[in-house]
């Protein structure tokens, strides 16, 4: 082995004591580390996209953060295409993709929080959104997205709800605030656009899982949207594009 290699191979060994030490430190948030069927850290594509991303971390709150902006901006948000199965929930599917919605993104980065060793859940929320389209509003009969998924993080000793959603680009067409995560305290959305408009209002919380409790999702989807259709064969990007144009 030269000296190169060597010294790769202490950076790899001193980066997997550091995970495993604080795997160790957070037995008592057990079920927020280990695998689960859609937060699925175990997958070598979420395994490497979350060591990928945070790479050069040498703590929890650091991996935590950019994990946050790599998925929040990685990923395109899209709720024109949700697939309710096991494999259209789970993170890994995130990636196969390369979009989400809150659900997904949500569980993407707690199964890639999880994979470098931090532990992380995702949370359920009710809110009343005003970053949508006519077509979402119409098509749902309601302006409240029931089940607004994110992300609850452990870092040191408390949780913190990160909200990946919305990609940067997004924002910015339907001028908003992106939504920031420091690691320090909750990310959860701005109540007014830039203009000072509402833009985001929290109604109710709906708790925090090791898993997505999809049984849940596909009851309440059923219950408050049950004359929803799908919007596959429409665009998310050209609606947006069209409604924020000028």
């Amino acid at each position: 082995m030269n000296r190169a290699d060597s010294a790769n191979s202490v950076g790899e060994n001193k980066a997997s004591a550091s995970f495993q030490g604080e795997r160790e430190a957070a037995e008592d948030c057990s079920g927020a580390l280990r695998p689960a069927q859609m937060i699925d850290s175990h997958r070598e594509s979420v395994r490497r996209f979350a060591e990928t991303a945070a790479a050069d971390c040498d703590d929890a709150r650091a991996r935590a953060v950019k994990l946050y902006y790599a998925v929040r901006d990685g990923f395109r948000y899209d709720p024109y295409r949700i697939d309710l199965s096991v494999a259209g929930l789970s993170a890994s599917g995130v990636l196969a993709n390369g979009y989400g919605w809150c659900v997904t993104k949500a569980a993407l980065l707690a199964a890639a929080c999880r994979a470098v060793g931090v532990p992380a859940r995702v949370g359920f929320a009710d809110v009343r959104n005003h970053l949508s389209t006519t077509r979402l509003r119409e098509m749902m009969g309601t302006d409240i997205f029931y089940f607004h998924g994110y992300t609850a993080i452990h870092l040191d000793g408390k949780w913190l709800k990160a909200t990946p959603a919305f990609n940067i680009e997004l924002c910015q067409k339907f001028r908003l605030h992106a939504l920031e995560f420091d690691g320090t305290a909750d990310s959860i959305y701005h109540p007014y656009d830039l203009s000072g408009q509402r833009h985001m209002e929290y109604v109710n919380f709906r708790g925090e899982f090791d898993d997505v409790p999809r049984e849940t999702l596909l009851q309440g989807f059923a219950d408050y949207y049950p004359n929803m259709p799908r919007l596959d064969s429409a665009g998310w990007d050209t609606d947006v594009n069209l409604e924020t144009a000028g």
